[in-house]
């Protein structure tokens, strides 16, 4: 195999003298050997000192040496692209914390020294840039060959965040852990306590929006017994389903499944990072409200497996899990509609009901919604993965009505209540909501029709008598 470097680093390190010993090191030589497109160049220089690579490095564009005291300079080149260089370190646990490292800058540290520094194996491996050579020194091909998952030394337990990044790397590249690993998972449980919530968020996000395979990671987490850390998962396991509808089992099994159907989605791998994500939490908490609702009743003359209201029930938890992840406001806002309307069912969709849903999905939407919809019915197995008419009658009438991706516009603004000689103030305001919520109810469909109901509100409204919107 051969790495290409992009033309700009590559010139960069043959013409700098002092560069010379330098080795590409952590996930581009991973990806590399998988046949992955490179986003990162990361290069570790070894045989100089931090002033004399940053000083070698300034004379090509912008440094940044904010990470001095980790032996990392960002270079920042007049053509936008930026890449980090580092220099061997030695780390050693003085403290609790992700700043509870003692960390010496050696710049004599030979490869294999400093690649047994890293969390696994497949992680471990260097390309000599120089010689053109790929160093493996702790069997991170033969890993990534076979598929496992392996960390690269007992200073593995030094840093608990190797805990979800290890969940994150089952889930996005297929791989089983060995069972010594996952005995040092297992004595880290404590040490959860110790990670910053921007690393907690990031790992988590990687695992929402990057998973080929999401329910690997979440089996990861029950295996090592980190999942204690999050309960509203915890509380899925061994929660029953009614064999009819759920023959795959209890609702953790239903969640894992839902997950790597969402996964599996065209649509899904398609959307920016940031909406996969979204879609992947949604459907990681859809069902957070079975464990409160479900019980047995009987129906006929059999005993049937109920969850009624789960839908509802389950917002707050995942409102709670997912600050307990440390995602963004901007996500978990997005989440909680879905997750309240996941059961929306409806024999024959009106426009009525089409747009009165559409604007309850607010910020999201009906493509989100039925992509969380479809993930659930095919995460059933061994129930024939198809979408149901429910679904595809949504679709259809809202794709007829073009609010698919959005509600409806607001056909009555404040500029037409102006020109027909309203005054400004908060009469408008009041005015434009009604107005809303009449067009989503089908009272008119025109402006002039807006127009035309706004009056008889107005009038209603003043002279005390009830408006027919």
């Amino acid at each position: 195999m051969t790495i290409l470097l992009p033309e700009q680093l590559k010139r960069i390190l043959s013409a700098t003298p002092s560069l010379r010993h330098s080795y590409l090191v952590g996930g581009c030589v991973r990806d590399a050997v998988l046949g992955l497109p490179q986003k990162d160049y990361d290069v570790e220089v070894h045989g100089v000192g931090f002033d004399e690579l940053e000083s070698a490095l300034s004379r090509w564009g912008g440094t940044d040496v904010v990470g001095r005291s980790f032996g990392t300079v960002k270079l920042n080149l007049p053509s936008g692209e930026a890449y980090d260089f580092s220099l061997p370190r030695r780390d050693s646990k003085i403290g609790s914390g992700h700043r509870g490292f003692k960390i010496e800058v050696a710049p004599d540290l030979l490869p294999r020294e400093a690649a047994e520094r890293r969390d696994f194996t497949i992680n471990s491996m260097m390309w000599d840039i120089e010689n053109g050579v790929l160093l493996d020194f702790y069997g991170g091909l033969k890993d990534l060959e076979n598929n496992i998952l392996r960390h690269t030394s007992g200073a593995f337990t030094e840093d608990p965040l190797r805990v979800l990044r290890g969940m994150q790397f089952v889930s996005r590249f297929g791989l089983s852990v060995t069972e010594e690993t996952l005995d040092l998972c297992r004595s880290m449980i404590p040490t959860h306590t110790e990670l910053a919530k921007e690393r907690i968020e990031g790992e988590w996000r990687k695992w929402a929006s990057e998973s080929r395979k999401p329910s690997l990671g979440l089996l990861f987490l029950k295996d090592t017994g980190w999942i204690v850390h999050y309960p509203e998962l915890a509380a899925l396991m061994e929660v029953p389903q009614d064999a009819q509808w759920h023959p795959e089992g209890d609702v953790f099994t239903h969640t894992l499944h839902t997950c790597d159907a969402m996964a599996s989605l065209e649509e899904w791998r398609l959307l920016p990072q940031d909406d996969r994500a979204a879609y992947m939490f949604a459907i990681l908490c859809h069902d957070f409200g079975k464990p409160a609702t479900t019980r047995t009743e009987l129906r006929g003359d059999q005993n049937r497996t109920i969850s009624p209201g789960h839908e509802m029930a389950g917002v707050s938890l995942a409102e709670s899990f997912l600050k307990r992840v440390h995602q963004p406001l901007a996500l978990r806002e997005r989440v909680a509609p879905l997750v309240a309307n996941h059961m929306v069912n409806s024999p024959d969709w009106t426009a009525r009901a089409v747009r009165r849903l559409s604007h309850r999905l607010l910020p999201e939407s009906i493509e989100g919604l039925t992509m969380i919809m479809k993930a659930d019915a095919f995460g059933r197995p061994p129930l024939p993965r198809t979408v149901p008419r429910n679904i595809a009658a949504l679709i259809s009438a809202a794709d007829e009505m073009n609010i698919r991706h959005a509600p409806p516009s607001a056909i009555l603004l404040g500029r037409h209540l102006l020109e027909d000689g309203w005054h400004p103030g908060r009469e408008v305001g009041q005015a434009l909501k009604a107005a809303y919520d009449a067009q989503l109810e089908g009272d008119f469909n025109t402006l002039d029709g807006a127009r035309a109901w706004a009056a008889v509100w107005k009038n209603a409204r003043h002279s005390g008598q009830p408006s027919d919107g």
